[in-house]
């Protein structure tokens, strides 16, 4: 959504992900680099950022795909803690993290010498990418109290599209909520939905903090 206007409502929308394979594969680092700067932005995203919506019950070790692999695969820990330390929130366009996510392997592999490791058979990386259909839930905010009291209501996938495909895949620096909080001149509440970090907590506790904020709001 684009809210650029006091009175315009919030619409809230979810996303439902068809995953596919890109045919593209790599059993070493240097392979891995070559796709990395070929892929599709929508594979990058997918790689960095589909665990956080299949996982939000709980936090796996990597939530990143290029730092599992890495550890898993190819046994290299201290590049896969390279990829994982990542500041994804530092990110506001796949370019960047794909830039970002280049630089770490291409230094690692400078680093090392011309001696690379080859993953076991059959745990090659295999790249997918994600075309997201995009729905609107029906649910519709016309105020400030009204958007709080929806976004208790929403679904994972709705919460994981206006935070996460709205800052980095559409390149916004912030995320919906904000956006639209701010429009409302709202500017202090929007700062504070948008210091929460996304990246360090589960979407079931991120819609908490979101709920809690704007019942602290609203007792003012």
């Amino acid at each position: 959504m684009e809210p650029d206007t006091l009175g315009q409502p919030f619409l809230f929308f979810t996303e439902s992900p068809l995953v596919v394979l890109t045919g593209r594969k790599a059993s070493n680092l240097p392979e891995l680099l070559r796709h990395l700067n070929e892929v599709s932005g929508s594979s990058i995203f997918y790689h960095t950022h589909y665990l956080y919506l299949a996982h939000h019950f709980e936090k796996p070790t990597f939530h990143n795909d290029f730092a599992h692999w890495t550890s898993q695969a190819l046994q290299e820990e201290r590049l896969a803690e390279g990829l994982a330390a990542i500041d994804l929130l530092a990110m506001t366009s796949i370019r960047q993290l794909r830039e970002r996510l280049i630089a770490v392997i291409r230094g690692y592999l400078e680093g090392g010498g011309d001696r690379w490791r080859e993953c076991p058979p059959g745990d090659e990386f295999h790249f997918c990418e994600a075309k997201s259909i995009i729905m609107p839930t029906g649910l519709v905010a016309h105020d400030v109290p009204q958007l709080f009291a929806q976004v208790g209501q929403v679904s994972t996938a709705c919460l994981h599209f206006h935070f996460f495909e709205a800052r980095l895949r559409l390149e916004k620096p912030t995320n919906d909520f904000s956006h639209w909080l701010a429009a409302w001149g709202e500017d202090r509440l929007a700062r504070r939905i948008d210091r929460l970090n996304p990246y360090q907590m589960t979407l079931d506790e991120l819609k908490v903090e979101i709920v809690k904020l704007g019942r602290r709001h609203q007792r003012k």
